[in-house]
């Protein structure tokens, strides 16, 4: 921290808490994210998700990343992915940003201190270092360039930190189902009793905020893997969503949020150097990066059992779907390859209504092979487990956004607690006519009118015709991966 502020990288806020602002690129950019096309990746990477770059270009780029590296003082991070040692990912990390160097402190885990440390992924964070589509074969001066074969991954052109992370992430799902593990995009927590679950979503659906629950263990916030001996976390951090963020509704990520040595990522101070987590004239994707330690009640291992549960959230912002759904294996798999969320008005330039979001396996963004490698591996472990699913809708009721209203976090949470404790299990259901999966009308703790999406419309006949347009976008979307014919093997 003293080191960026002395290269005036970035601010403190007045809780210690070091704020960094990444100007033109305030978010991931998937555009300019390539991967080396060699023997092993032509036959593996599905290319239709994926950009590739020429060995020339690729070597081209290498030579002036290491020739620019050299004119610089520069930060070098060793550490881990994964918390199952039997996976481990030795990753060596090597920034110009000393705030880079700390964050990929904060996200990764630390290594045994018994063992020497031979990297299998390196990453060079140089964001000074421009591309040259002419030189590299790139769209633009931005550049996340991957070497999967040998391990290497060059990122140029974006200071914005989130790029390091997923570059992990995407390294990870491309290694690990040789393992047989599943790398999913998901929190995870425990009970007392033992209990694990997972929490599938996109950004902004809550699988941050819904996992940090006080009565039970975090063991992450963002990416986990699933063995046959149980999940594990892959990071030894959270990268959370700061917008909005509230002491009152989030206590624990508040709390770690304004510490001192967290990393606030384009989060604005106020005139008393108090972090405003309501300002967004920087960015909707606002962020905190700390340790998971910073978080009380976290699982300390990063590990857990093979879980009891799945929730897959979504937030639907045309209205239609329950607060609640079951899913059978099938079901589960289905809605997993789709990945379903909306786009709020507002959020993003140029989103001025509702828009629908498929992303598969709820990270389609960090998917180097096929979505349904994944799927089948995610419908092999439900069944072989007797894994209980639901789909939660953490979005919109009553109507689309700007009619409707949100679901209210005390009632999101009380459905989540009641699918945990098994309450639902063996729960009455009706079938839902538009989805066709089975549906509670009553839950203990939960007023039934959030449980019957269409009673909540004003007008019954424009729910069905909302309802109609989101299963016809869902049938457009169902022949971009086969789900068809995978949910029939």
């Amino acid at each position: 921290v003293d080191m960026a502020m002395e290269r005036g990288e970035g601010e403190l806020s007045n809780t210690g808490a070091f704020v960094a602002t990444t100007g033109t690129h305030a978010g991931r950019s998937p555009k300019d994210k390539y991967i080396l096309l060699d023997a092993k990746t032509a036959k593996k990477v599905l290319w239709d998700n994926n950009q590739g770059i020429t060995a020339e270009h690729f070597n081209q780029l290498k030579r002036d990343f290491m020739s620019h590296a050299r004119l610089r003082s520069v930060f070098v991070q060793d550490a881990t992915a994964c918390a199952d040692e039997a996976h481990h990912l030795p990753v060596r990390v090597i920034t110009e940003k000393a705030w880079h160097a700390l964050f990929m402190q904060h996200l990764l885990r630390k290594p045994a201190d018994d063992i020497s440390f031979s990297p299998k992924l390196t990453i060079i964070n140089l964001p000074s270092f421009k591309a040259d589509p002419a030189r590299h074969g790139t769209r633009s001066q931005t550049v996340i360039a991957f070497d999967i074969s040998n391990g290497l991954v060059l990122i140029g052109g974006t200071e914005y930190a989130g790029e390091m992370k997923k570059a992990v992430f995407t390294m990870l799902n491309y290694l690990l189902p040789e393992q047989n593990v599943l790398p999913m995009h998901c929190s995870a927590n425990v009970g007392k009793d033992g209990t694990s679950a997972v929490f599938f979503g996109l950004s902004g659906t809550g699988k941050t905020t819904l996992s940090a629950d006080p009565a039970r263990l975090l063991i992450g916030d963002d990416e986990h893997g699933w063995s046959d001996r149980g999940i594990f976390n892959f990071e030894g951090g959270c990268y959370a969503k700061a917008i909005n963020l509230s002491e009152v509704q989030e206590p624990a990520i508040y709390k770690a949020a304004t510490k001192r040595n967290t990393v606030l990522e384009n989060v604005v101070l106020d005139k008393t150097g108090a972090p405003d987590f309501r300002d967004v004239s920087l960015t909707e994707n606002t962020r905190a990066a700390y340790p998971l330690e910073t978080i009380e009640g976290i699982e300390p291992r990063g590990r857990g059992a093979i879980p009891k549960t799945i929730i897959m959230l979504t937030a639907d912002a045309f209205g239609v779907l329950p607060a609640i759904a079951k899913l059978d294996a099938e079901q589960a798999m289905y809605h997993f390859l789709a990945g379903y969320t909306a786009k709020v008005a507002g959020t993003e330039r140029g989103v001025t209504e509702p828009q629908a979001t498929f992303s598969a396996c709820f990270g389609a963004p960090f998917l180097p092979l096929p979505p349904t490698v994944y799927g089948a591996m995610l419908q092999r472990l439900i069944r072989e487990n007797d894994v209980q699913c639901y789909l939660v809708n953490t979005g919109w009721t009553g109507g689309a956004t700007g009619v409707g209203q949100r679901f209210p976090l005390s009632v999101t949470r009380a459905i989540v607690n009641a699918a945990l404790s098994g309450e639902l299990k063996s729960a009455a259901t009706r079938k839902d006519p538009n989805f066709g999966f089975d549906v509670p009308p009553h839950i203990n703790a939960v007023d039934p009118k959030w449980l019957d999406p269409r009673a909540a419309w004003a007008d019954g006949d424009a729910y069905d015709s909302a309802a109609k347009n989101l299963v016809a976008m869902f049938v457009k979307n169902e022949a971009r991966y086969e789900t068809k014919s995978l949910a029939a093997e």
